[in-house]
């Protein structure tokens, strides 16, 4: 396994082709899951589409684009993207066998899909906008139940599966790490990708932990 010797600073992104103002190009890579800001995502790249996607990425340092698949599925035809997405750097890469590649990618900011086209070899390159990081915002009393219950997660599946610093007084970075490790259908992560407000995001949240009975309607 091997560590790049620090996140790609989002200044990266200033690498990256563009050819629409306050756009970059970048290759698309959807899935049938969500990659959050300042969350963690393993993946391992063995269609020739992707492997070349990875092993450009690590070589020039730039980032890629993961999507919800909106139609279709990951492995074969090209699938439809939903058309907000997250911007992820590879972080650790591997290679334990040729043909296959395990990688890291580590959640940065999110996008909106402008267009995007298909290449010959079936994978899909986007030009998107960069849509602004939510605006900060202190968890209230009201919070702390997703609080709880987030530290437990963490503490559950381990510290190695989510990126430091831990921001346990965050709104954003709490609601991003609840939605990304709650069993939720990819449409209800995708929703709570594309909402611009931590609180709404957190209220979502506790109201699906609630009628799952994890947590108390009085908490």
């Amino acid at each position: 396994m091997r560590l790049l010797e620090a996140c790609l600073p989002r200044a990266t992104l200033d690498k990256a082709h563009s050819r629409v103002p306050g756009a970059i190009t970048i290759p698309l890579f959807p899935l049938g899951t969500v990659l959050f800001p300042g969350g963690l995502l393993q993946l391992k790249l063995f269609e020739q589409r992707y492997l070349t996607m990875g092993k450009n990425c690590l070589r020039d340092n730039m980032p890629f684009g993961v999507c919800g698949i909106k139609e279709g599925v990951e492995v074969g035809a090209p699938a439809v993207p939903f058309a907000i997405g997250c911007v992820g750097n590879i972080i650790h890469w591997d290679m334990p066998q040729l043909g296959i590649l395990h990688i890291i990618a580590a959640g940065q900011q999110r996008f909106r899909i402008l267009n995007h086209a298909l290449q010959n070899d079936g994978l899909n390159i986007g030009n998107v906008e960069l849509i602004s990081d939510d605006e900060p915002q202190a968890l209230t009393t009201e919070h702390q139940p997703c609080v709880a219950i987030l530290k437990a997660v963490i503490e559950g599946l381990g510290e190695q599966h989510f990126q430091a610093p831990f921001q346990f007084d965050d709104a954003s970075w709490v609601g991003n790490r609840l939605a990304e490790s709650l069993p939720l259908p990819l449409a209800i992560k995708q929703q709570l990708l594309e909402i611009r407000d931590a609180g709404a995001r957190l209220a979502i949240l506790k109201s699906h932990l609630v009628n799952e009975g994890v947590i108390s309607p009085s908490q």
